[in-house]
C-alpha cells in the first residue's frame, strides 16, 4: 500500500523550486504503550491538574503558561503573546548551503521524514537527489512547522531524499564534559582488538537482521495475558567472572574461529563471560571421569563369582 503524505511543500535553492510531499519515515504505532488503570476496578484513569497550594483541581480554562526564570519565580504569557512569537508555518524548505555528508555528525540527528516529488516535480526532484549523490554532499536548510523553526538536512537515500531534523548546536552537549581517563594501550592489545573488529565486520548495514527483543517480549506477554496465561519472569543470567583484558580479547577471537598470536597478559581487567568448552569436549571429559567407575563395576561380578567357587 502506498504511503500517505503528511503535507506538501517545496524545496528552494537559488531560483530552483522542487515541489515535494512529506512522509513519515518511522512507524510509531509499533511501539508498546500502557494506560494507567484503577487497580480496584480496572477503569482507565483521567489525568487532572491539582494546585499544591489550594488543593483545587484546575481546569484548562484556568491555566496560564509561565517560565521559571528563578527558583519559584515565573513570568507568564497569554496565548496571544505566545502566538506572536511563534514561527509562521511555511511550506518552503529553504536550502542555505551544501556540505559534505561526512562532516555532519549523526549526534545532531533528531527525527526524519521521507521526501517524495509532488505532481510535476519528478525531474527536478531526481536531478537534486542525483547531484547531491554524485558530489557526496547534503543540504542544510531551514523549515518552519508547528510554530517552530527547524534546522534540517536533506540527503540522498536509495532513489530519493530524506529530510533529517537536526538539533541546534546549543542543544548538543560537548563530549569534553565526559570523563574518559588516561589509560595507556599496548601494541599487542591494539593488534588483537583490531583483529577482532575485522573478524566480525561487514561492508553493509542490514537493519532487518536485528529486532527489538524487548518489544517482542512485551507483545508475547500481552498476548499471553489476553489468552489467560500467566507471565513468568526469565531467570537472571549470572555475571561473567573478571578476567584479564588480553585473555578476553583472545577468548573472543577463539570463539569466532580466529587464531590470535600469543601475547603476554596485562594488568587491565574487564567483565567477560567465562569461556565454556564445546559439547563434544564436555562429553569426552565426562567419559574419562567415569571410566574408572565403569571398570570397577565390570570387575565386581567376576570377583563375586570367584568367591562362590
Amino acid at each position: 500500500m502506498a504511503a500517505r503524505s503528511l503535507s506538501t511543500g517545496t524545496i528552494s535553492f537559488g531560483l530552483v523550486t522542487v515541489p515535494i510531499r512529506l512522509y513519515s519515515a518511522s512507524e510509531t504505532a509499533a511501539a508498546v504503550s500502557f494506560n494507567m488503570l484503577h487497580g480496584k476496578c480496572g477503569s482507565r484513569l483521567r489525568q487532572q491538574y491539582v494546585c499544591p497550594k489550594d488543593g483545587e483541581i484546575v481546569t484548562r480554562d484556568q491555566m496560564v503558561k509561565g517560565y521559571e526564570f528563578a527558583k519559584d519565580q515565573y513570568v507568564t504569557f497569554t496565548e496571544d503573546e505566545l502566538k506572536a512569537m511563534a514561527e509562521e508555518t511555511s511550506k518552503t524548505i529553504e536550502i542555505e548551503e551544501f556540505v559534505p555528508i561526512s562532516k555532519v555528525d549523526p549526534i545532531y540527528f533528531e527525527g526524519a521524514y521521507y521526501l517524495g516529488p509532488d505532481k510535476g516535480g519528478e525531474k527536478a526532484y531526481k536531478l537534486l537527489a542525483e547531484a547531491m549523490r554524485q558530489t557526496g554532499r547534503c543540504a542544510l536548510a531551514k523549515w518552519a512547522a508547528r510554530g517552530k523553526g527547524y534546522l534540517v538536512l536533506l540527503r540522498p537515500i536509495d532513489n530519493g531524499l530524506v529530510m533529517q531534523v537536526l538539533h541546534y548546536a546549543d542543544e548538543v552537549r560537548s563530549f569534553d564534559e565526559v570523563p574518559v581517563g588516561d589509560a595507556a594501550l599496548r601494541d599487542t592489545e591494539m593488534k588483537l582488538a583490531v583483529q577482532l573488529i575485522e573478524q566480525i565486520s561487514t561492508d553493509e548495514f542490514h537493519p532487518e537482521n536485528y529486532q527489538d527483543e524487548v518489544r517482542a517480549r512485551y507483545n508475547e506477554a500481552i498476548q499471553g495475558k489476553v489468552e489467560g496465561r500467566e507471565v513468568t519472569a526469565a531467570p537472571e543470567q549470572p555475571r561473567g567472572k573478571i578476567i584479564d583484558l588480553m585473555e578476553a580479547l583472545k577468548a573472543s577471537l577463539a570463539a569466532k574461529g580466529g587464531a590470535p598470536a600469543r601475547a603476554a597478559g596485562g594488568p587491565a581487567r574487564v567483565d567477560a563471560e567465562p569461556a565454556r568448552a564445546s559439547k563434544p569436549a564436555r562429553a569426552a571429559a565426562a567419559d574419562r571421569k567415569a571410566a574408572p567407575r565403569r571398570a570397577a563395576e565390570a570387575r565386581a561380578p567376576k570377583a563375586a563369582a570367584g568367591g562362590r567357587r
